[in-house]
């Protein structure tokens, strides 16, 4: 994909990052299971026991999901929290050679016809998803079990080539992508949902000026108006999900009661409505499940206003 006429070429950082993803994508795919977790778990600690500027955010997170931690609790948080961030970048690299089978095997869906219901009605559907677990592979199980395709949305990566692999990588386990920004997006996903199509989206966080304030966990922070703009335009179905780890090679998940449309209230308040439901669906889950929240980013606006830095 070219660059646009004087975008910069991309630097020595951004081509060392694409090359270490191909090769993860190319490299671990071949290794025996037991060998790429063991791998990954390992590379887990190291990072972990560095103590960089993305282990002290997760940390700084989770201690706002358990404000009652002690700094050792915390710590073992984040050591698992790592783990599970890892577990997610090696299953994700090998799930181009899964076969149907072992996607439908590596995952566990509680409440599945709150999904199929609404796409058996003929209803558009949204699923929305906080950073848990492996939303990569809730995705694929979509894709193959239920053989459902479905259309997502992909922040727009730098380099560019290290965008065009995540969309291939989405692309071949059967999802349709989108990019983010262009301001065409809103529009595709409507027309998918208006034709009875299903839609994916990761909400927790939005840091644009678009962002929905909400309430999680005591603190304000900002999720997207997406989902919530969207079941009210369309009439589709917003179902919050889920998902977590438990220690087996089996990835739990959950699809929650829909968020309901209010029945009063103008276009802004029932979007801020909605996306507080959606945090509070999101918030059982993470609440339930820490160490799963891959949230390794600066989230409330608390932690970003201090420093002098724009949503």
């Amino acid at each position: 994909m070219s660059g646009a006429q004087g975008e910069s070429k991309p630097g020595l950082k951004e081509r060392l990052t694409d090359g270490l993803y191909g090769l993860g994508w190319g490299a671990v795919k071949k290794l025996p299971e037991p060998v790429a977790r063991a791998l990954f778990r390992t590379l887990a600690d190291q990072v972990w026991k560095r103590r960089g500027k993305s282990v002290l955010r997760l940390e700084a997170n989770l201690a706002r999901v358990v404000p009652d931690a002690s700094p050792d609790r915390l710590a073992e948080l984040s050591r698992a929290g790592m783990r599970s961030y890892m577990r997610y970048w090696m299953e994700s690299f090998r799930l181009p050679m899964w076969s149907p089978e072992r996607i439908s095997a590596g995952i566990d869906v509680t409440d599945a016809h709150r999904l199929t219901g609404g796409l058996d009605a003929g209803r558009g559907v949204i699923l929305a998803l906080p950073h848990l677990a492996n939303w990569d592979l809730a995705g694929a199980w979509v894709t193959t079990d239920l053989k459902v395709p479905f259309t997502t949305v992909a922040e727009r990566l730098r380099p560019e080539s290290l965008y065009d692999r995540f969309v291939a990588y989405r692309e071949g386990l059967g999802m349709e992508v989108l990019p983010h920004t262009g301001g065409s997006a809103f529009g595709t996903l409507a027309r998918r949902l208006r034709d009875g199509g299903l839609v994916c989206l990761v909400s927790d966080r939005d840091l644009s000026a678009s962002g929905v304030e909400v309430t999680l966990f005591g603190d304000t922070a900002r999720m997207p108006a997406g989902p919530a703009l969207l079941a009210q335009q369309t009439g589709a179905l917003l179902l919050p999900v889920t998902l977590w780890y438990d220690g087996t090679p089996v990835m739990k998940a959950r699809i929650h009661p829909a968020v309901e449309v209010p029945e009063s209230g103008t276009r802004t308040e029932k979007t801020s409505v909605m996306t507080q439901a959606l945090a509070d669906a999101f918030a059982t889950g993470i609440a339930e499940h820490p160490e799963d929240w891959h949230m390794l980013q600066r989230l409330w606006l608390a932690d970003l206003e201090p420093r002098g830095e724009k949503p």
